[in-house]
């Protein structure tokens, strides 16, 4: 797999029972990947551990006044100086290659989770979490999978040094194939308590992102309530924190550093110690004290490789558990084998409430719990609050849509939540959204009254007096809540989905573009299925049915003007009346509230039918 070839196909099905078996899942995965890096990394570590040979052959001839010998040294030099040139070039290019095409494959597992789950995810996982398993983590994944292959080389490499000297010269040869294992396990004590460090500063550090990104989130109610400063401090407070698990962190890895560098130092004094005892008792040569001398020299370049390994698991085994974690989160259940070429088209019907929206017609839905109205629309949309709670499926003409692909369900039924989010990018780029092609982007902004906003919009400088080349900021944080509101309702119309469900669509515009919303729907619509979760009587007044759901249950249905006039606690309701009142209330009198509620309505829908 190259940088080129990304993103992957299909990124596969990942391990996510413990972030190491994650890990090892990644590292299989990119086999090609990791053998390429392995082969370049030992032509690199072996032709740094035989230039000792070279230059132990040059001094031996230099001693003896060979000058023949004094050529195969040099020429034993500049091949594996070539050798390093090249494997130090291509091991960068295929560690890099692994890092990368790591992460990626990383990133594309969470996307496509996230896309699965839907508003599930951040009820499930903080957000701070979710961002920093998708930034932080990834990277910190994707340098222990490019590590392992030149851990491996250098793994490898220091087998075959201390293999080489036991051959070439035993009696220093064995004082260092007995020195270097120690050497590469004589930091093994520390990582134990380096790596709860780290846990521990990865922690601070996921819970300080998580308040950033809260804080950010409401920085304009913040603003409105003077809390700016309150939350300022927390994040101080969190952030010095970080601040202090990272130093105690860092001074463990620092130990650890200084392990790997004093001990190889003592090693080398007892080689030139012992050695230069066996050259002056004749034992051994110059040259052959040289090559022993500079091999264990450089076994410090290898060794650099263990304690890199080392670090790069410590930091990467929480990172890909958060990872593993979020990955191993799944829909309430799984759809059937055979469900990809399936679809469904009919009645909406909850088993659990109760509630059904006939086929083609514009059903409103009155709850007095705000909270459970989001819950009920999520249902609605095949999107249960807990995947662990006893879930029975939304049925789409008799077919549960946790038996449809996922595809097919979003086709079938769209829902749109009551803080709908607009992506940054132009409006043309925003309404550039899978449809079935029968709604019009400019139907549905016709439909969705954003004359003003579109008006709004050409004005602005970067637009060149067309409003659909008008960038939006992220979150729409430029436009008013009601513009925000309706340009997303626009979105929704253009997808023209076989049902859509909007919940509380209008509730941040003015009662005046409210009833011509609710009318631009209503014909937009027309011969669609609709279910609008909302109390307000411009918009129920319009719905061919209206269903009261009461303390989780549907219990009745009608018009608008036969619950009001009939049904106490959906008048209780919709006119925000106590029971007092409610009693109190005179037939007339509530043939009053009813003609002023719904006159609006009328207006604009006769408006719109002109």
């Amino acid at each position: 797999m190259q940088i080129q070839d990304l993103p992957y196909a299909d990124p596969g099905v990942p391990d996510v029972r413990s972030g190491t078996r994650f890990l090892i899942w990644l590292g299989r995965m990119q086999l090609g990947g990791q053998v390429r890096s392995l082969l370049w990394g030992l032509l690199l570590q072996l032709s740094i551990a035989g230039l000792p040979v070279g230059v132990g052959i040059a001094v031996q001839a230099v001693v003896d006044g060979d000058g023949g010998r004094l050529a195969v040294g040099c020429g034993v030099v500049a091949a594996l100086g070539a050798g390093i040139a090249l494997g130090d070039t291509m091991l960068h290019r295929t560690a890099v290659t692994n890092w990368i095409t790591a992460a990626a494959r990383v990133q594309q597992l969470l996307a496509r989770r996230t896309a699965e789950l839907g508003s599930l995810l951040t009820r499930r996982v903080a957000a701070g979490e979710v961002v920093s398993v998708s930034t932080s983590d990834v990277e910190k994944i994707g340098w222990f999978v490019e590590a392992f292959s030149r851990f491996a080389a250098a793994v490898l490499t220091l087998l075959a040094v201390c293999a080489g000297l036991i051959v070439y010269e035993p009696a220093l040869g064995l004082v260092v194939a007995v020195g270097v294992p120690a050497l590469a396990l004589a930091a093994l004590p520390l990582l134990p308590r380096a790596t709860r460090r780290a846990d521990e500063q990865r922690e601070k550090a996921g819970k300080a992102t998580e308040l950033a990104s809260d804080t950010v989130a409401g920085l304009r109610v913040l603003r409105g309530i003077g809390g700016e400063e309150l939350f300022l401090g927390r994040y101080r407070a969190a952030s010095q924190e970080v601040r202090r698990a990272a130093v105690r962190s860092a001074r463990m890895w620092a130990l650890i550093a200084a392990v790997q560098v004093l001990l190889p130092g003592l090693l080398l004094i007892a080689v030139v110690a012992y050695g230069a005892g066996l050259a002056l008792d004749g034992r051994i040569t110059v040259g052959a004290l040289v090559t022993v001398y500079g091999a264990v020299a450089l076994t410090h370049h290898p060794l650099r490789n263990v304690e890199e390994i080392a670090m790069a698991y410590a930091f990467s085994r929480p990172s890909a558990k958060r990872a593993a974690r979020v990955l191993a989160l799944a829909r309430a259940t799984e759809p059937a084998g055979d469900s990809r070429d399936r679809r469904a088209a009919g009645d909406l019907y909850d088993p659990v409430s109760g509630l059904i929206a006939p086929a083609g017609q514009f059903t409103a839905v009155v709850c007095g719990d705000p909270d459970a109205a989001g819950r009920l629309a999520e249902r609605l949309g095949g999107h249960p609050a807990e995947p662990d709670d006893d879930h029975v499926s939304v049925r789409l003409g008799g077919v549960p849509l946790d038996e449809l692909s996922l595809d097919a369900a979003r086709t079938a039924v769209l829902v749109q939540d009551k803080e709908p989010v607009l992506l940054s990018g132009t409006l043309q780029e925003l309404l550039d959204v899978p449809s079935s092609g029968a709604v019009r982007p400019d139907e549905a902004l016709a439909a969705a009254q954003c004359r003003d906003v579109l008006d709004a919009l050409a004005a602005s400088v970067d637009a060149d007096g067309d409003p659909m080349l008008t960038r939006i900021t992220e979150r729409g944080r430029s436009l008013s809540g009601g513009q925000r509101q309706r340009l997303a309702l626009a979105r929704s119309l253009v997808t023209d989905p076989e049902v859509l469900v909007l919940d509380e669509p209008t509730s941040a515009v003015d009662s005046h573009t409210e009833a011509r919303v609710a009318a631009g729907v209503r014909k937009l619509r027309a011969g669609g299925t609709t279910v609008v979760l909302s109390s307000s009587p411009l918009l129920l007044d319009l719905a061919d049915r209206v269903v009261l759901v009461h303390e989780g249950r549907a219990v009745a249905h009608g018009t608008h003007r036969e619950l009001l006039a009939g049904e106490p606690r959906y008048r209780a309701v919709v006119t925000r009346e106590t029971d007092d009142e409610t009693h109190d209330k005179t037939d007339d009198e509530t043939d009053s509230a009813l003609a002023a509620t719904t006159a609006a309505g009328r207006e604009a829908l006769e408006g719109e039918t002109a």
